[in-house]
């Protein structure tokens, strides 16, 4: 009997976690080719800022009275640190003074951020001399109506974001399951917008062109692109990460522009071909900020399934420190007896934001057996129709024993941040 290994290590939390798996099994790592982060990120950010894509420069705003930033919350790993510095240092040339810029904490439908929660992603300087607004999307009296998108999603948005002279969005440009990718306007075009706004574009999620990787024909994304525009959405900063979260580009200018340049460079970090479906895949959501909650290491979930067998299993590896992160999701699934359940309710009761996330969990569990391994207690886990696995390698052990012969093993250590394609 064969009994050497090979030992594995996937991010989960702040740290990771390793495993072993049998010499004999064929497995296949399933992670983008490292590319070496800039060697000084700040002057990658300077000199994006300095030769902005699609015609409009910050230069072009010398007459701006106030300006607008729309940053990512916790549940993004945001180089804000290294992004901001340089971009207030352009915003100090054209006159505006702190008092003159506001930050807007982008959060969307997400929890709300704790004034501690927000110093883990702003720089103590940045928080000391710049007023921070951590945005409710369920404050109708901070929301402005600016119309329908021609898909018939109601525009409402932070107005004192859309009152600004100067808009701007900061974040990563990356793969998304359904938005086809993360950057540009959406930012602030989902993560400054109120519910109504956020559930009807999130309603689109299961059209077929809705997908990883999509982006001119992806309907939820163009109408993200839509809503940007009628904000009037001016300048963007966009950074693109290796999977160990340094900076590899920076992109400055016009959003779609931004956008059009970066989507090429992201592909080419995130996209890796696989040899053939796989039986077991144990797939980490990319360790802290990804797996805070279930809510955001579902995407690893997502991801993964696409290259798992019908009737194969998936191992979940996501810490999920501050739980389920959906109040809303929990109340959905809690009295639920299957995924099917979950989806029959679901297109009985129409599209909200939370029950989404419950849906999008089971469309792959309802056809996968999910495994999830955390810091949740294994009664809350099984509260929300998933397999709790108290110790990883034990888990790893009794799925292997449940595989057909010759099987195909995959290992995701950075799910989200991974196109797999057959």
């Amino acid at each position: 009997m064969d009994t050497a290994v090979q030992s594995y290590w996937v991010p989960y939390g702040h740290e990771g976690i390793d495993f072993t798996l049998p010499c004999s099994l064929k497995s296949e790592v399933v992670d983008p080719a490292l590319i070496p982060g800039a060697e000084a990120p700040v002057a990658a950010v300077e000199a994006a800022l300095h030769s902005p894509y699609g015609g409009v420069s910050l230069k072009d705003f010398k007459g701006a009275r106030s300006a607008a930033i729309a940053i990512s919350d916790k549940t993004r790993p945001v180089p804000h640190h290294v992004l901001l510095p340089p971009l207030l240092k352009k915003l100090k040339e054209l006159n505006l003074s702190p008092n003159a810029i506001q930050f807007f904490v982008a959060t969307g439908l997400h929890p709300p951020m704790e004034s501690n929660d927000v110093a883990s992603i702003l720089p103590k300087e940045i928080l000391e001399q710049y007023q921070v607004i951590c945005h409710d999307a369920n404050d109708q009296n901070n929301l402005r109506y600016l119309g329908d998108t021609h898909r018939g999603t109601p525009i409402w948005v932070n107005d004192r974001y859309v009152d600004a002279d100067l808009r701007i969005v900061v974040g990563n440009i990356e793969p998304h399951q359904f938005q086809g990718f993360s950057g540009g306007v959406k930012s602030a075009a989902i993560g400054l917008a109120g519910r109504d706004t956020i559930n009807a574009n999130h309603s689109r999620m299961n059209e077929p062109e809705a997908r990883m990787g999509s982006f001119h024909d992806n309907p939820v994304r163009q109408d993200v692109e839509e809503i940007g525009s009628r904000m009037g959405i001016h300048f963007a900063l966009n950074a693109i990460l290796n999977h160990e979260k340094q900076i590899v580009y920076v992109l400055a200018g016009e959003p779609g522009a931004v956008m059009q340049a970066g989507i090429p460079l992201n592909l080419s970090l995130a996209c890796v071909p696989v040899s053939a479906p796989f039986d077991l895949a144990i797939a980490s959501a990319g360790g802290h900020p990804k797996d805070l909650n279930l809510y955001q290491s579902q995407k690893a979930l997502a991801h993964a399934s696409h290259v798992v067998k019908d009737g194969g299993t998936i191992i979940l590896v996501a810490a999920c420190r501050q739980g389920s992160g959906s109040q809303a999701y929990e109340a959905y699934v809690k009295d639920m007896r299957s995924h099917d359940e979950v989806i029959e309710r679901f297109g009985r009761e129409g599209f909200r934001v939370g029950p989404h996330k419950a849906v999008q969990i089971a469309q792959d569990a309802s056809r996968l057996k999910v495994i999830l391994f955390s810091q949740m207690e294994p009664e809350f886990v099984r509260s929300l129709l998933l397999t709790p696995a108290k110790d990883l390698q034990e888990a790893i052990n009794l799925a292997i024993a449940e595989l057909p012969k010759s099987p195909q093993i995959g290992i995701f250590p950075n799910a989200p941040s991974t196109i797999p394609t057959l």
